[in-house]
């Protein structure tokens, strides 16, 4: 029985037969993984067709809590200058004693005031002998004018003479009254209750009438209450009220906390330090506090349930305003407008009603991104 030739001659040998099997294996894997790079590739460039996002949600906004410096003032300060000159002949009371309202505070001797007393009083006397002369005549000449004896030209000169003595002695009577008002100010008064906080005199001393910088004789101030001047940052004035308690703290008093109560505020944003000028108002009934030293405002966070807010990375500006991103549940983007009521810096509060909890709102919107472009979600960020 003859054998059937093999069509290649090399197909005799095993070793060779193994070969071309290997290589044919090498070729149908190389060809293999060509194919599925190229599928991996094009599924990666559908994929990137569709913008990757991520998504946070919003929720209640809590103002951040502010820590600023202040200032404190006493409820009411009274600086006290001389109404008249003269000498200090004494003082009754030195600095941290309590004073009451009307309470002599010192003394002032004014010899030159009283010497100018005796002399209004001595020209009220003289001017009053001269209008009664001047009366007495001006009566004599007008029972003269019915004899005709005497003009009537004459009559009506004597009557205007009686008339100005008349006002010359109201004149001097009241520049007396004058000097006896002044002469009142030789006593130093307490003008309410409260503490000498300044004593800037002494016995002996020369005392000049005016208001002078630094030529107060004493200070009054009422601590009972205090005010707390600080001043807000024009981003954070928008969570200041009125009403609102706030802690204060001073380096005096470590480890305490006093409650302040905001009282008033500037409603203007002052253009050198673009904040606002805020007063606060706390109770001192101890003196615990003491009225031109520094503190510590702390406000705290005001959480308010209705209000939403989301990081300031979600916002779109553009022509159409202020606008943020949000995905329906076809996984596609859906633009709406929105307000912003308060910037907090890391987290934006939005109008009421602009979103809602349960929306899926994107952190980072893509550039050019608009209604109805497919989004892919990569991750849900928290909220800030």
């Amino acid at each position: 029985m003859s054998r059937i030739p093999l069509p290649f001659p090399f197909m005799r040998h095993p070793l060779a037969l193994a070969a071309v099997g290997a290589v044919a294996v090498i070729l149908v894997s190389g060809l293999y993984m060509r194919w599925s790079h190229a599928a991996d590739l094009r599924e990666r460039a559908v994929a990137q067709q569709v913008q990757a996002v991520a998504l946070v949600t919003p929720l209640p906004v809590s103002a951040p809590t502010m820590e600023l410096p202040a200032r404190i003032e006493a409820w009411a300060r009274a600086p006290l200058y001389a109404r008249v000159s003269g000498y200090l002949k004494r003082w009754t009371v030195d600095i941290g004693e309590h004073v009451t309202a009307g309470q002599v505070l010192a003394e002032i001797e004014t010899p030159d005031l009283d010497q100018q007393l005796q002399q209004a009083r001595a020209e009220l006397a003289r001017a009053r002998s001269e209008a009664s002369l001047a009366d007495t005549t001006a009566r004599r000449w007008q029972s003269l004018l019915g004899t005709d004896s005497v003009s009537r030209q004459e009559v009506e000169e004597r009557t205007a003479a009686a008339q100005t003595s008349l006002a010359q002695v109201e004149a001097l009577r009241a520049n007396v009254e004058r000097i006896q008002a002044l002469q009142q100010f030789r006593r130093i008064a307490a003008p309410f209750d409260g503490i000498v906080t300044a004593r800037n005199t002494d016995v002996g001393a020369l005392i000049n009438a005016g208001m002078s910088r630094d030529s107060e004789l004493f200070v009054v101030s009422d601590t009972h209450r205090l005010r707390v001047y600080v001043d807000v940052p024009q981003r954070q004035v928008a969570a200041i009220r009125e009403g609102s308690v706030a802690t204060l703290s001073v380096p005096e008093r470590p480890g305490r906390s006093f409650q302040a109560m905001v009282q008033s505020l500037a409603q203007a944003i002052d253009s050198d330090s673009g904040a606002m000028r805020v007063q606060l108002t706390v109770n001192n009934p101890d003196g615990e506090l003491l009225p031109g030293g520094f503190a510590t405002v702390r406000f705290e966070a005001d959480v308010q349930p209705e209000a939403l807010g989301v990081p300031p990375s979600a916002l779109i500006f553009g022509r159409n305003g202020v606008q943020v991103a949000l995905i329906d549940d076809d996984s596609r983007a859906r633009l709406r407008s929105v307000t912003i009521a308060r910037d907090f810096g890391p987290v934006v509060e939005l109008a009421n009603g602009s979103v809602a909890s349960t929306d899926r709102v994107i952190s980072n919107p893509p550039d050019g991104i608009s209604s109805g472009d497919e989004v892919r979600i990569t991750v849900q960020e928290p909220s800030t």
